[in-house]
């Protein structure tokens, strides 16, 4: 819609502009023919330089599109026209502001002063000469002045309001979008909490069931058996898969931020962590916590879930530590531990690297991993913060350190 308003506003200032050419040179066609005296060949001296003027302009400025920037052949052959038909007849003197129209229309009221100052001249020069004064000469001259500086007012005030036009589209544009952006993070935000409630009520709650089942079946069979041996790692698969349901629920609809702030989930995440398997995990928040658009706090949560779940699952860490620090303009996460290590050159295609640095490109930070087999793995993030940050979880105290025991 800016792009057809601002093609408008230069289509009625071009139209302007031609219609201002033509006017100014028709009404100096017939002041310059006004003597009464006028032989055939003088009037032909009179109209061929006035034809062949306006084919010039026809050339450069219509057919070559030179109204926005005409093109310096046009204004020195437009010049010279003019200055041949002002020998000529002075009549033609005015014929410089059409000539000039390309220009003069940019600064369209200075424009209307100068062809009020021409027009002015042009009359006095008609009611000075030696003779009776030409009536008609004199009533095209006041004539063409008024309308020209009528066109030019008018082009002038049609610019103005088209230019106080476009600036409230491009401020309505800009506010549809910041609307357009809220209702599709909202919607967003609402349709990944719809599949995370479908995933729990369908696979979670099945695998859930199977668990039981297999559960019961195994207590009815012969210990050591090959069937209860099968029971076993069916059993073991159901449980797997439940816990990646879970995973997946929390992934999708990051509960803990629904209640509190992203340093206190990242300890509550960390807490279960030593809780379960007994490692030992750190939780450092340093600097001072500032605020983060819900869906970047949600997105880094993730990301801290999914290296946490990596150092419980493949690394087998003894100890994790995870750091978030607020630097002024950017928040710095890393996550450690001393667990078996990978090479990351050699597993640059697992999926959960892959997702941890979508996850971070879409809010505009970086990612990186620094492992090495047997010397344990950091994942680094960072994340810019607001120009002015605030306080944001009042429960945490700058450069402090918690550390959650093994259970």
């Amino acid at each position: 819609m800016a792009l057809q308003q601002a093609w408008d506003r230069q289509r009625w200032k071009t139209m302007g502009q031609h219609a201002f050419f033509v006017t100014v040179l028709a009404l100096s066609v017939p002041g310059a023919l006004a003597g009464a005296n006028m032989t055939t060949g003088a009037a032909l001296s009179r109209i061929a330089p006035a034809v062949g003027l306006a084919l010039w302009y026809a050339y450069w400025i219509v057919l070559r599109g030179g109204a926005d920037r005409p093109p310096l052949p046009y204004l020195v052959g437009a010049l010279s026209g003019w200055a041949v038909m002002a020998v000529v007849d002075p009549a033609f003197l005015p014929v410089a502001m059409a000539v000039l129209s390309p220009y003069l229309l940019r600064w369209a009221w200075w424009s209307a002063g100068g062809v009020l100052v021409l027009g002015a001249a042009w009359s006095w020069q008609s009611l000075t000469t030696d003779g009776p004064v030409d009536v008609r000469a004199l009533t095209g001259c006041v004539l063409g002045t008024a309308v020209a500086v009528t066109i030019t007012c008018y082009v002038a005030t049609l610019d103005h309001e088209s230019h106080k036009r476009q600036l409230l589209l491009d401020e309505l544009t800009a506010t549809q979008a910041e609307r357009a952006a809220a209702e599709r993070q909202a919607g967003t935000l609402a349709e990944r909490q719809r599949l995370a409630r479908e995933v729990h009520d369908t696979l979670t709650q099945g695998f859930a069931s199977i668990a039981m089942l297999l559960d019961a079946a195994r207590d009815d069979l012969p210990p050591g058996s090959p069937a209860a041996r099968r029971v076993e790692q069916a059993m073991r698969t159901a449980r797997d898969n439940l816990a990646e349901s879970r995973r997946l629920v929390h992934a999708l609809r990051p509960a803990p931020l629904d209640r509190t702030h992203l340093a206190e989930a990242v300890r509550e995440l960390t807490a279960r962590l030593a809780e379960e398997t007994g490692t030992e995990v750190y939780t450092v928040v340093t600097g001072r916590p500032a605020a983060l658009p819900p869906s970047t706090e949600g997105e880094l949560l993730r990301v801290v879930q999914e290296a946490l779940t990596n150092a419980r699952r493949h690394a087998r860490a003894m100890s994790v530590s995870v750091t978030l620090s607020y630097l002024g303009d950017v928040l710095a996460i890393d996550i450690q531990d001393d667990g078996t290590g990978f090479s990351p050159v050699a597993r640059h295609t697992g999926v959960g690297l892959i997702t941890m640095r979508e996850r971070i490109a879409a809010v505009h930070g970086t990612f990186a991993v620094e492992s090495s087999p047997g010397e344990g793995t950091t994942v680094a993030v960072t994340v810019p913060l607001p120009v002015e940050p605030s306080a944001s979880d009042p429960s945490v105290v700058s450069g402090t350190e918690q550390m959650v025991p093994a259970s």
